[in-house]
């Protein structure tokens, strides 16, 4: 069984190298050949393409793509489009900063059998958060979960954990239908899977949550908020009037950006 696993990448050159050299170490070891990894730069300004480059060298699992100029999201859906051009049977994504180790992703690899995708969960009985969060952080996480069950129906307790698995022919079927990039990408593309009638199954994951987050809390809150928001309103009945609303969400999209 041949896994493709997709590394967005924004200026990560004081994690990347180390977050390559564990995972290609791990599955060298228990994948031998049936495993790649996609790092997808995502506009880096720093020297995360030398490093990534450097790898790719010494380590033929190691792939690489450079984007201009994309987000997370777009990213990781472009890496996804790449994937499914190779002989590979599950495809899926994981943070560059390690916060999911390679062990982790692999529970992920172990349990996909009977279901189209698996996501990694924290939220999940059984699940282990080695590095305590926030407490802002943690409520914020639990708003955004209560605002996707109740207008996605969505029955999962963490969408957001960065580390994912599918099945080739599942992905295949949903990529062309999930278009949202941005920080509502994670909600839509379980969103569809759900659509399609498609199995996922929350596991528990092993997490390790960096201190060195690049993250805006009140900033990210905001934007995360519109952006499910305007998912919402895209798959809803509204759709058909959705231009009413589009200079308004154009504007605020600015205004929290």
């Amino acid at each position: 069984m041949k896994v493709s696993i997709v590394i967005p990448s924004h200026n990560e050159e004081k994690r990347i190298r180390n977050t390559l050299e564990e995972y290609t170490k791990f599955f060298d070891k228990n994948l031998k050949e049936n495993y790649e990894i996609l790092v997808i730069l995502n506009a880096c300004t720093d020297k995360t393409l030398e490093i990534v480059k450097d790898i790719s060298k010494r380590k033929k699992s190691v792939k690489y793509k450079n984007l201009k100029n994309a987000g997370k999201g777009l990213a990781i859906m472009d890496g996804f489009k790449e994937a499914l051009k190779h002989k590979t049977e599950l495809i899926g994504f994981v943070d560059a900063d390690m916060a999911t180790s390679p062990e982790a992703f692999n529970d992920l690899i172990k349990n996909i059998d009977g279901y189209e995708g698996i996501i990694a969960s924290r939220y999940e009985e059984g699940a282990i958060v080695k590095s305590k969060q926030k407490f802002m952080r943690i409520i914020a996480s639990r708003v955004f979960n209560f605002l996707v069950r109740v207008w996605f129906f969505l029955p999962y307790k963490d969408t957001q954990c960065g580390a994912k698995l599918f099945k080739k022919p599942a992905l295949n079927k949903i990529i062309s239908h999930v278009t949202t990039t941005n920080w509502a990408f994670d909600v839509d593309l379980l969103y569809k899977s759900k659509k399609f009638g498609f199995a996922i199954k929350e596991q528990p994951t092993i997490w390790d949550d960096k201190k060195d987050s690049k993250l805006n809390l009140k900033k990210a809150s905001i934007q995360m908020f519109f952006a499910v928001l305007r998912l919402r309103l895209l798959n809803s009945q509204i759709r058909k009037i959705w231009w009413i609303f589009r200079p308004f969400s154009g504007l605020v999209w600015r205004l929290v950006k």
